[in-house]
């Protein structure tokens, strides 16, 4: 499957190794910004129903990041963006998806919720095969399989707490996560990374809002049950605005300059940035881990392997 486009669309930005280079880079801040949030979600858990949780950190989210899209976009572009398409991407690729994904870790543990990274760069590649935006090339293919061999070596090191409905959960929501993500930077090229990653939230914020009402009245705990604190205000902040909306936008930026199906091979790469915080705040080196995170690199260095730059 070649890294580069089958045709030239919106999604693609063309321009090499500079492209190639500063798409990685964007992966890989992406997913350093996105594994911070999974310590966050563990310490909310505690005491946050997963869909209080859900609407929290889009609320946040969205109220840091619509002031700050319109500064950028400016808000005639705003009022024209394509608000419709955009509540059906966000809705059921962000707001869903992201349900999911909270219930797959209180379902089971944040080890077994990285299991999903293994199947990320499958379901992107055949998103991307269905929409006629790759084509069948050796060393993508050899690239998507060491990279989910890559992430379950970094994700075997603990055994999943649970499995069943926790991981069919996280399976889902990697199918929408990836979805999501290539429609957002794919239909709005009018609007910057920030306002694009933006509309779409809001879309999500209006599924955890239904999704929070249909809990109320089906007579569940919406709210948490200790009281909000400066230790929970902390890891809100980190979960919503830093390991969310930055890490969103910084995706963004990456499958606009190497297609969803290759800037999602760094997803493989989270448990090992997940370690790595781990171990800052005091846990043990995992080399098992380690080993994997190096498989999954050089599965992305192999899959941008041209030798042929030109797109066909």
């Amino acid at each position: 499957m070649s890294p580069d486009p089958a045709r030239g669309n919106a999604v693609f930005v063309s321009g090499g190794r500079n492209s190639a280079l500063s798409g990685n880079g964007l992966a890989v801040g992406s997913m350093l910004t996105w594994a911070a949030g999974f310590p966050a979600a563990e310490v909310l858990l505690q005491s946050w129903p997963p869909v209080a949780l859900l609407a929290a950190r889009l609320a946040l989210a969205v109220a840091f990041m619509v002031p700050l899209w319109l500064l950028i976009d400016g808000p005639r572009r705003v009022l024209n963006a394509r608000w419709g398409h955009a509540m059906f991407v966000g809705g059921a690729g962000i707001g869903t998806g992201m349900f999911l994904i909270i219930l797959a870790q209180k379902l089971t543990d944040p080890v077994t919720v990285a299991i999903i990274a293994s199947c990320a760069p499958l379901s992107a590649t055949l998103l991307e095969l269905a929409a006629g935006e790759r084509r069948l090339r050796w060393s993508f293919a050899a690239g998507v399989s060491l990279s989910i061999i890559g992430g379950l070596i970094a994700t075997s090191t603990v055994a999943p707490a649970q499995l069943g409905l926790g991981a069919a959960c996280a399976v889902a929501s990697t199918a929408l996560f990836c979805w999501a993500s290539m429609a957002t930077s794919r239909d709005f090229p009018e609007l910057s990374q920030t306002g694009r990653t933006t509309i779409t939230f809001v879309g999500g914020l209006i599924t955890a809002s239904l999704l929070m009402f249909g809990s109320h009245m089906l007579g569940q705990d919406i709210m948490p049950s200790t009281s909000f604190d400066p230790q929970q205000a902390g890891m809100l902040v980190i979960y919503a605005l830093i390991s969310m909306g930055l890490s969103q936008v910084l995706f963004v930026g990456s499958i606009g300059k190497l297609g969803v199906a290759l800037a999602s091979f760094h997803i493989n790469i989270a448990p090992f940035y997940v370690m790595v915080i781990m171990v800052v705040m005091g846990d043990d080196w995992n080399w098992t881990r380690a080993l994997g995170a190096g498989i999954v690199a050089l599965a992305v260095v192999l899959a941008q392997d041209r030798k042929t730059q030109q797109p066909a």
